[in-house]
């Protein structure tokens, strides 16, 4: 079994499957002994716990924590509309490789990226954790600050690769006169997210869009391009029929 691939399973929101198969991912870590010894506390934390305990931990450590959000373009774009056409192109990376999610989950969702990095050659699985580890890096070291079991997770994903995490800035705020000028209202009443590209295919972006500046660099300098510890307002959690779980 893929690292990857047990990885996104750590990462989903807890059912008896997952606890069902947990000897199966004991299992399989053994041909990954450092990444076995890294997630022990969070394979021992589902052996010592209540599936019911679980589930409210994955609901307030994920859902009603917007820092710890495993929507990777809530932490680059925060609700601006380059986050919309960030998912967008990354729904098309996964689609040119025939890979299709499931309509109800957002392409940006962590165990979802991660699943999808089983499945293509490891070379093109390494560049797109390289560009998306900066954002990976900082919402395991939030957990990290937070003594959550789910840390560890991000702690291995950073050691699969040899790109060194940059701190981050400021994700965008909403402007929403300017996203409803532009986009129009959603079923919700606000601008929709997947809205489609009119210019074909686009680089998938895991850091904000530069900005000119006289020195050609984006606003700030190198370190620029990527986000700070703050991060944006996120959505209320959904139910967990509205979640599609």
């Amino acid at each position: 079994m893929s690292l990857y691939r047990i990885l996104s399973a750590l990462l989903t929101y807890p059912e008896q499957d997952l606890i069902d198969a947990l000897v199966e991912i004991d299992d399989a870590l053994d041909a990954y002994p450092d990444a076995q010894e890294t997630l022990s506390p969070l394979t021992d934390y589902f052996k010592q716990h209540g599936l019911v305990a679980l589930q409210e931990n994955y609901v307030g450590t994920f859902d009603r924590s917007p820092a710890h959000s495993l929507h990777l373009f809530e932490h680059v774009h925060g609700e601006s509309r380059d986050r919309g056409q960030a998912m967008v192109d990354l729904l098309q990376e996964y689609q040119r490789n025939g890979f299709e999610p499931d309509a109800a989950e957002l392409p940006d969702h962590v165990p979802l990226f991660l699943e999808y990095l089983s499945l293509v050659e490891p070379e093109q699985a390494q560049a797109l954790l390289g560009d998306a580890i900066h954002v990976l890096a900082a919402i395991g070291k939030r957990l990290a600050r937070n003594d959550s079991p789910y840390a560890s997770v991000f702690v291995v994903l950073c050691s699969l690769t040899d790109v060194v995490p940059l701190e981050q800035t400021d994700p965008p705020v909403r402007d929403m006169d300017e996203a409803m000028e532009t986009f129009g209202p959603g079923a919700d009443g606000v601008e929709p997210l997947l809205k489609p590209s009119l210019n074909g295919t686009h680089t998938v972006q895991f850091y904000p869009r530069a900005h000119p500046s006289p020195t050609g660099r984006g606003a700030g300098g190198e370190g620029a391009l990527y986000a700070s510890a703050a991060v944006p307002p996120s959505p209320q959690p959904l139910s967990r029929e509205e979640r599609g779980l």
